[in-house]
């Protein structure tokens, strides 16, 4: 004698070596032997063999029709021998009331359970609700079908053309065009982008990244709403200066400028003075709603998308001859040991005398002709020639500031890697289209104009920061608690040290025109200028202002974001000029292990690091020549073959200096939402 009986949702069939009136000891095909209680065994039978009658049940169940099962049911709870019987004959043997017993358990929306065995059949108003569902369920699955053959075909469908950035970067994982091109990458066997750029769904790799990026950060476009430009207070004090900027030449957010009074006589001030946007937009009005929006200017190669609109800029910028809202650090020092002597913040207005432009005048201001007044050159422009001995001055200070802050930050800053500069040289329109010729510059980080400005910026942030937290006023400080690996800069709201820079406490306010927590901590600066002791009581943000913390979160998500959307436009236009300029191979240095058991590469004069295999065995800062692959300007990967090395093996110091920055540079490449594993077929987790 034989049972079919159910356990744990599934049916099995052996059998029977011993019975009593509460279970059964039976033996399964396999051999194994379990004790089956009475109330599970659904069925006795004596032919056929357990296994062939399983078999032949399955086949019984494919041919029930439910309909009509559905029709003989009867009202109340039912047995399935019992609703066998009526559909079949009075005489249906086992495998036919074993195969209707599957037909009703694998129809629940036309069947509920009530009971091992035991069904009542489904309302009919409920059974047509539910048979609806499962043609529009069927009718999507046909839909996603045919979409995902259109894509292995080679054929994009309108559809998921439509929503390529949603389906590639925020996908909804239930909708039929995400599921499409899932199951198209699984059957082609091809990687989604890859899949979808030979399906002609990506026509232009630098289109595809920009628009990635705006359907990310900029869904409603990148224009502004019509908003009044508040005019440049006009009752400020004059300063008794005349200031100049030291810029790039695609530069129009200018921020800060310089000035230098006294000079021969023993006491030097010098004047930083910064952009004052924040004495006319107002916490909570429209332009703040603006700012606080996109929280930064966006910056990429030939193009860039600003904090607030062109208009409010222009009214704001320190440009040349015209006297504008700034305000003001002066800074006194002994002309001789550079020794502070004293320091004021001031509200003012001040005439900006000139724009230098560093990219034309890095090779005239060399530091020989900054330090040494007989060195003359060629073209020097006159305005530049009158500010010689200023900037000599600056530079001097520049210098003496970093040494005293390289003795607390513990050891030198590394300017071996230079920085680049991006120019796109036949722009047609108001922004690029990745058809332009590109042209990188280096430029050796360090380089007097930069230091000048740079050291300027740190002398201001720091004393407004201590400004900021002697009056009990709340600012957005950066710190960093040292310099050991893995020690991170982080934005917080206490005026912490940052080791990094060798400061007691930083602040961004440098740049309100461009970044919004500057315009945040201006306010609150302007509050200490105006009111003094009691700036805490009138300041817009209070001590443990809520909104301060959701400005903090806020702008380190979405500055992140501008930072690495820049990158990997910039890592675009490195793989196009190596396209442009046929560049098949180049030198670099070795950083550290990749991923994927290659070593990465830096190149030595481009903004490239790269995969490359054959250097597993070499040290770091190994000098080598790298034959490049083919780069892929949509996923922005290329890597590389070593070919020789360069440097000698057993000098070490001939190896390039690599510092932990170095070591952590990112490869900036395009990272996907779409899982082609998730519920795979044999994956766990698969239904």
């Amino acid at each position: 004698m034989h049972a079919l009986f159910e356990d744990a949702g599934k049916f099995h069939a052996g059998r029977i070596l011993s019975e009593t009136d509460a279970s059964a000891q039976i033996e399964l095909d396999s051999g194994k032997r379990v004790k089956v209680k009475a109330a599970a065994q659904l069925l006795k039978f004596e032919q056929p063999a357990p296994a062939a009658l399983l078999a032949q049940a399955q086949e019984v169940a494919a041919a029930v029709e439910l309909p009509l099962a559905w029709e003989f049911a009867p009202e109340g709870e039912f047995g399935f021998a019992e609703l066998a019987r009526d559909y079949f004959s009075a005489s249906a043997p086992a495998p036919e009331l074993a195969g209707m017993l599957l037909a009703l358990h694998e129809a629940p929306h036309y069947f509920r359970r009530a009971g091992k065995g035991r069904f009542k059949k489904a309302p009919a108003d409920v059974l047509e609700q539910a048979l609806a569902a499962i043609a529009r369920k069927e009718q999507i699955q046909a839909q996603i079908d045919d979409w995902a053959g259109q894509l292995a075909a080679g054929n994009c469908p309108a559809p998921i053309r439509e929503q390529l950035y949603k389906i590639l970067f925020k996908p909804d994982k239930n909708a039929p065009e995400y599921k499409a091109v899932v199951q198209a990458s699984r059957s082609a066997h091809k990687a989604p982008l890859a899949l979808l750029q030979d399906a002609g769904a990506i026509a232009s790799a630098y289109d595809f990244h920009w628009q990635r990026f705006l359907f990310e950060w900029f869904p409603r476009g990148t224009g502004f709403a019509p908003v009044s430009a508040p005019a440049p207070a006009q009752d400020l004090p004059l300063a008794p200066v005349l200031a100049y900027s030291i810029d790039d030449s695609e530069t129009t957010e200018i921020d800060d400028a310089l000035s230098v009074q006294g000079l021969g006589t023993g006491r030097v001030t010098v004047g930083i003075h910064i952009a004052a946007p924040g004495l006319a937009i107002a916490p909570g009005d429209a332009l703040d709603a603006i700012a606080r929006q996109r929280l930064s200017t966006v910056y990429l190669p030939g193009h860039k998308i600003t904090m607030l609109p062109p208009e409010v800029v222009h009214s704001y910028t320190l440009d040349a001859e015209r006297a504008n809202p700034a305000l003001s650090l002066y800074v006194s020092y002994d002309e001789a040991t550079l020794a502070v002597l004293a320091s004021e913040t001031r509200l003012e207005r001040v005439q900006v005398a000139i724009n230098f432009r560093h990219d034309q005048l890095d090779h005239i201001v060399t530091e020989d002709w900054i330090t040494n007044p007989s060195i003359s050159k060629e073209n020097t422009p006159q305005p530049l020639l009158d500010k010689r001995e200023e900037l000599t001055f600056l530079y001097k200070l520049a210098r003496h500031l970093k040494v005293g802050r390289e003795e607390l930050r513990g050891k030198p800053e590394n300017f071996s890697r230079p920085d680049y500069t991006f120019r796109l040289l036949d722009v047609q329109g108001s922004e690029p289209d990745g058809s332009e010729t590109v042209a990188i510059e280096l430029r050796q980080r360090g380089a007097p104009l930069d230091l000048i400005v740079a050291e300027a910026a740190i002398v201001a942030n720091s004393s407004w920061g201590r400004l900021l937290a002697d009056h009990g006023v709340p600012g957005i400080y950066r710190s960093q608690a040292s310099l050991a690996p893995g020690v991170k800069v982080r934005m917080g709201l206490r005026a912490l040290p940052h080791a990094g820079i060798g400061v007691p406490c930083y602040v961004w306010a440098t740049s309100p025109l461009r970044r919004y927590v500057d315009l945040v901590n201006q306010w609150q600066i302007i509050a200490c200028v105006r009111h003094g002791t009691t700036a805490a009581l009138a300041a817009p943000f209070k001590p443990k202002d809520a909104s301060l913390f959701a400005i903090v979160s806020g702008f380190d998500t979405t500055y992140a974001a501008y930072n690495a959307y820049q990158s990997s436009m910039e890592r675009w236009w490195t793989l196009r000029y190596l396209k442009q300029q046929g560049i098949t191979e180049l030198d670099g240095a070795v950083l550290r292990e990749g991923s994927n058991g290659d070593f990465l590469v830096r190149a030595d004069r481009l903004p490239l690091v790269l995969p490359v295999l054959g250097a597993q065995t070499l040290s770091r800062g190994a000098r080598v020549r790298v034959r490049l692959g083919a780069a892929d300007e949509i996923s922005l990967e290329v890597s590389g073959t070593l070919v020789a090395r360069l440097d000698d093996p057993l000098d070490a110091g001939d190896d390039a200096l690599i510092d932990d920055e170095d070591a952590d540079a990112p490869q900036a490449t395009l990272a996907i939402a779409v899982d082609v594993q998730e519920d795979a077929p044999g994956q766990a987790g698969a239904s």
